[in-house]
């Protein structure tokens, strides 16, 4: 999963879409907070206001605020809303009834008759309020500092609320980009996804070129891997020529060689013919050997067909004109209509290999019998002969390896099976049964 680029797509999208929504979440926080701030700092001018025109001073020089604001929560103990005055000659001061018998402690005076915003300013109960204050001089030349103020808690309940509200759409948010971005990764890889079922069919040799019609970032890939084919075509091409070219070549003087033998044999030199025939027959299988890997490394068709009992009764009939075939009875137990996925004339190396061995080996009987599963075709092999150890049977598949001792033979049958059946992308299998050998070919059934 860590090695596939649609998880790291997702999870990169992911991640980057839970932080910017975070950092969005934060900000829009801040910028409610900050706007719900203004709002009460706009509604305290309005009360500020109405409490200068309400505060004044007597005849005998007392400040006092003549009338009540409107908004009735300065009336309420401790209500969260507080307005003061302060005599600045006398620092006597005004207080409304909210405030009870607190005060605000005000920071240092500023000069100034414009409005100002207290950041940090602390309530009856030490709690943070917002306050804005103003300082008035009459025409007497008496002066008053004004102040209102409320507590952050309003502006903390409003925040969280908005909150609270705002989380679920986010969530919402959240989801909806996820989906989009799937859609996205999902269309944005279909090339890749195509290519690989293009490279899929070339492998299961369905075609021979990628066929695929790829975004302009992908068919460079397409392109190359076509190229690449092209060459080891080429190249194979030239490598089963010249293994032909060679084997051939050798042909010609193994057959001289084999009258020379002949002629040494008649001549009484038993002894040197027989070293030369050893050395003959190793070099002729070598040849025969190539011969087979040059006629299997053809591209093989996944359309072809063959009908298992014809190809069956051809080689028996083959089998049975040889002296180890002449005593042996041979059953075929086919349907008529079975097809096997390979060409006939692999199949009919296949059967010949393994009947002439069954034949070798065989005391009275050869069976030969087909089945099919949903996936694939399977053909068996059996004799009544003495089988094979289990420990040597791994070696009878390779190449020149003769386990009987019996000479005859170029140990290449099975070699040449499992060649030919590993081709066509099967598996060959032995298994001795009571008496006798089971040789099992297994064919991938056409896609």
């Amino acid at each position: 999963m860590g090695d596939s680029i649609r998880f790291r797509l997702w999870s990169a999208a992911t991640i980057s879409i839970l932080i910017a929504l975070a950092i969005a979440g934060v900000g829009l926080r801040y910028l409610f907070e900050l706007n719900v701030e203004r709002r009460i700092v706009s509604e305290l001018t309005v009360d500020l206001n109405e409490l200068i025109g309400a505060a004044s001073f007597a005849a005998d020089g007392r400040l006092s605020v003549t009338s009540d604001l409107t908004d009735p929560r300065f009336n309420n103990p401790l209500s969260g809303h507080y307005w003061q005055v302060e005599d600045l000659a006398s620092h006597s001061l005004v207080r409304s009834r909210s405030l009870w018998d607190a005060k605000l402690t005000l920071p240092d005076l500023v000069d100034s008759g414009e409005l100002r915003k207290i950041e940090e300013l602390k309530g009856p109960g030490n709690e943070l309020t917002i306050a804005v204050e103003r300082t008035i001089t009459d025409t007497d030349g008496r002066s008053f500092r004004a102040i209102v103020a409320e507590d952050h808690r309003s502006v903390e309940m409003s925040v969280n609320e908005y909150v609270w509200d705002l989380a679920p759409a986010l969530i919402v948010l959240a989801a909806a980009l996820m989906a989009a971005f799937f859609i996205q990764i999902t269309v944005g890889l279909a090339p890749l996804e195509n290519l690989r079922v293009a490279v899929r069919d070339v492998i299961a040799q369905r075609t021979a070129r990628l066929d695929v019609a790829a975004p302009s970032e992908v068919q460079p890939l397409a392109d190359e891997i076509n190229r690449l084919l092209n060459a080891q075509e080429k190249a194979l091409a030239r490598a089963r020529g010249r293994a032909t070219d060679l084997a051939h070549g050798l042909k010609t003087p193994l057959q001289v060689l084999s009258a020379d033998i002949r002629a040494l044999r008649k001549k009484g030199e038993t002894v040197l013919a027989y070293e030369i025939e050893k050395s003959a027959g190793a070099i002729r299988r070598h040849v025969e050997r190539e011969l087979a890997r040059a006629r299997l490394a053809r591209e093989v068709s996944n359309k072809t067909s063959c009908r298992v009992r014809e190809a069956a009764a051809g080689v028996i009939g083959v089998v049975k004109r040889t002296p180890a075939g002449k005593q042996l009875s041979f059953v075929v137990d086919v349907a008529e209509d079975f097809m096997a996925p390979v060409d006939e004339g692999d199949l009919s190396e296949i059967l010949g290999n393994l009947m002439e061995n069954a034949a070798r080996f065989a005391k009275s009987s050869v069976h030969v019998r087909a089945f099919a599963t949903a996936s694939e075709v399977s053909i068996a092999v059996a004799d009544d002969g003495p089988g094979i150890p289990d420990a040597d049977q791994e070696s009878a598949l390779s190449r020149g390896v003769q386990l009987d001792g019996k000479g005859g033979s170029s140990g290449l049958g099975l070699a040449i099976v499992s060649d030919i059946v590993e081709a066509y992308g099967g598996s060959l299998t032995m298994a001795n049964a009571d008496p006798g050998l089971i040789v099992t070919i297994a064919l991938p059934r056409h896609a």
